[in-house]
């Protein structure tokens, strides 16, 4: 890994291999779209890679097209792999400059790549916004004035030098209703190009969270179009003081395994944007102004 330092880029020499995983997710490009939902619950990934009968890699399956097949009620038994995924497959090399390979993925709007091996067919590993963030952390574990560090040691801790939540987080807040069709839903994700969606009470307070996962497993237990938000919602809302430190933020969306923090003000009724770990990849290259110089990526 590269040295830490605090003067210009922390993060220059850093390649796509400092960063990627090497567990690449697979299925034939026929494989039924039942499959396909098995494959993205149960290894809790973004999206899937579809091979060819040579094993050679033709396309990729996403949350996003699963969504869209659910929308276009399309049969998870009859329809195939082939017939959502997009492709050719965006790549990089594990020898690619991380920040490179980053603005690749913000150009064209997706949440992973696939790193390519030397061979043409040979896909190594993927690279995904969480992926970035975790090695961002532990960059700021590393440094001597990153915000995590200090953190640790209250007495020589400056808060006024950490990044906050709401230094990153993004407003204003897409919300639907409990009573709003799962329809009124994935048009909101889809509009928005958002992830997730804030679900409000009557009262307007929130109430919960449907993420696309929330809507790819409603899709696969047999769920109509028509049913009502609060029947597939998530809840409590996970949330965090949009005053809390970003490295704190960051680390709790880590230990408890969601993508997504809603950021309040004052009360936690009072939802006042969202932080989610593409945000935290594509905004800034540390949690504190230490090295807020160094951004891997001009957040869109």
């Amino acid at each position: 890994m590269p040295v830490v330092s605090t003067r210009g880029s922390i993060l220059k020499g850093l390649l796509v291999e400092e960063a990627m995983r090497r567990q690449v997710i697979q299925l034939p490009h026929d494989a039924s779209l039942d499959k396909c939902i098995n494959k993205l619950i149960k290894f809790k990934v973004n999206a899937l890679l579809a091979t060819d009968e040579t094993g050679c890699p033709v396309g990729v399956i996403s949350k996003t097209d699963i969504v869209g097949a659910f929308y276009g009620g399309l049969s998870m038994a009859d329809s195939r792999a082939m017939d959502i995924m997009n492709g050719p497959a965006l790549a990089c090399f594990p020898d690619d400059e991380l920040g490179v390979a980053l603005d690749l993925m913000r150009r064209n709007g997706v949440h992973q790549l696939l790193v390519q091996g030397a061979e043409p067919c040979a896909v190594i590993g993927t690279l995904s916004y969480p992926d970035v963030v975790a090695l961002l952390y532990r960059y700021c574990r590393a440094c001597s004035k990153g915000a995590v560090r200090q953190s640790e040691l209250p007495d020589r801790c400056d808060r006024t030098q950490m990044l906050t939540v709401r230094d990153v987080m993004r407003t204003p807040v897409t919300a639907c209703r409990q009573e709003d069709s799962l329809v009124r839903v994935i048009e909101e994700l889809t509009d928005h190009r958002l992830g997730a969606v804030l679900i409000q009470d009557p009262q307007g307070m929130p109430a919960g969270v449907i993420s696309k996962t929330d809507i790819i497993v409603a899709y696969h237990h047999g769920a109509d179009l028509e049913s009502e938000a609060q029947s597939i919602m998530k809840s409590p809302v996970a949330s965090c003081d949009e005053h809390s430190l970003l490295s704190e933020a960051i680390r709790h969306m880590f230990l408890k395994d969601v993508q997504r923090l809603y950021a309040y003000s004052g009360d936690p009724s009072h939802i006042v944007g969202v932080l989610s770990l593409s945000d935290a990849a594509q905004s800034r290259s540390g949690s504190c102004r230490a090295c807020e110089t160094s951004r891997i990526i001009t957040a869109p």
